[in-house]
């Protein structure tokens, strides 16, 4: 047993290094800070990692995932699809466009959108889905494109959680009409901030490159030529430019991509061997025809075999010096969708089941096998201090 923390395990640690550090201080030392030409070559880079046509390079996944659906021309009154398990975000920039976000239940195996709760949930007003690609394993497209065409929906894939994913040997990203990805702080690959819209629609790519700097065309972006003031205002755009010093982290983070993905995977399959015997613990759902990049490894407790709930076990693992995650409070949940959607406790019984007793723990390229090996022992600890 466990009697003190000798362990300090964070929830999440960047792996960044001197590379990265030598890409930012290179664009530095250019002069050219903000949008040229290193992130039009982490846009080309990452189309070519991924196998899509177009990358556009954006400010967040959040800015991705608004100006795909300003290229599908979503419209005030028009209802999105959206699993209630995500984060905010997903949800949210429906209503930027004057839409409104219809939740979704989650599948109890994949923690994924469920397919059949979709299909209950359209109306003549559905116009997309948005599928979420929980903690990096991949929803059944085949499942929800086959929804989609049925009904006519757009799909515009989540995939925050889903580099370098993939589901039925392609890459995501390179699948589904557009594709929002995130290079957030926590992320597999990490600028600090930003994000990247896959399509093989060259229409979409080339308006999704104007409305992310107020609707802007040039002939050059930066102007190439001296003197090359000219510009015209097509839209009313937004501010959703990714800048050169994020693209030069992105440019390094990506040719370590396969390498960081590499560490997760070991790091799973380590966790996976540890604690698939054990009858408290549950693990995480897996499926041949697909693979996760383990952005997260969710632990769901079988609270019949343990004498505390999610909460306590979280803060006997704080108290140990492990630092986890819960992923995510569900929408449905939170206050503000209660308010204006009229959502309430009980309305969707799985994802609130599953909230209830799942705990993200901390997977990142740059843990120790110490560390590791530490955070198996602590919920090894706390399963045999508390079980039933």
């Amino acid at each position: 047993m466990l009697t003190k923390a000798y362990l300090h395990v964070p929830f999440h640690r960047s792996d960044m290094g001197e590379e990265e550090v030598q890409a930012v201080t290179d664009v530095i030392r250019s002069g050219w800070l903000t949008t040229g030409e290193k992130t039009a070559q982490f846009e080309r880079e990452f189309a070519q990692y991924v196998g899509a046509a177009h990358a556009v390079a954006v400010s967040s996944c959040t800015a991705a995932l608004h100006l795909s659906l300003d290229v599908i021309g979503l419209r005030p009154g028009d209802e999105v699809l959206v699993p209630t398990n995500t984060f905010t975000a997903t949800a949210e920039v429906v209503t930027y466009m004057g839409g409104r976000p219809v939740l979704v239940d989650i599948d109890l195996g994949t923690l994924n959108i469920s397919a059949e709760d979709a299909e209950r949930k359209i109306t003549p007003r559905t116009r997309a889905i948005i599928p979420v690609h929980f903690s990096g394993l991949p929803c059944d497209l085949d499942e929800t494109h086959g929804l989609a065409e049925t009904h006519n929906l757009r799909v515009i894939e989540d995939a925050a959680h889903a580099l370098p994913s993939s589901y039925r040997g392609r890459r995501i990203g390179a699948i589904s009409e557009l594709t929002a990805f995130s290079f957030y702080a926590t992320k597999t690959l990490n600028t600090g901030e930003g994000g990247m819209v896959t399509t093989a629609n060259e229409t979409y790519a080339r308006r999704i490159r104007a409305m992310r700097l107020h609707g802007i065309l040039r002939d050059g972006n930066p102007p190439s030529e001296p003197g090359s003031w000219r510009y015209e205002v097509r839209e009313t755009g937004y501010k959703y430019n990714l800048t050169d010093l994020q693209s030069a982290l992105g440019i390094v983070q990506l040719a370590k991509c396969d390498a960081m993905f590499q560490a997760r995977r070991r790091i799973a399959d380590v966790y996976t061997a540890a604690f698939h015997s054990m009858e408290a613990v549950e693990i995480p759902f897996a499926q041949p025809d697909r693979e996760s990049s383990w952005h997260l490894y969710v632990l769901r407790l079988q609270s019949s075999q343990l004498r505390i709930d999610r909460d306590q076990f979280i803060q006997e693992l704080a108290d140990r010096g492990v630092n986890v995650s819960v992923h995510f409070i569900p929408l449905h949940l939170q206050s503000a969708y209660q308010r204006l959607y009229g959502y309430r406790e009980g309305d969707l019984p799985s994802a609130e089941r599953e909230y209830r007793r799942y705990v993200s723990l901390p997977i990142y390229p740059t843990m120790t096998e110490a560390e590791v090996e530490y955070v198996i022992a602590s919920v090894a600890d706390v399963v045999e201090s508390f079980v039933r």
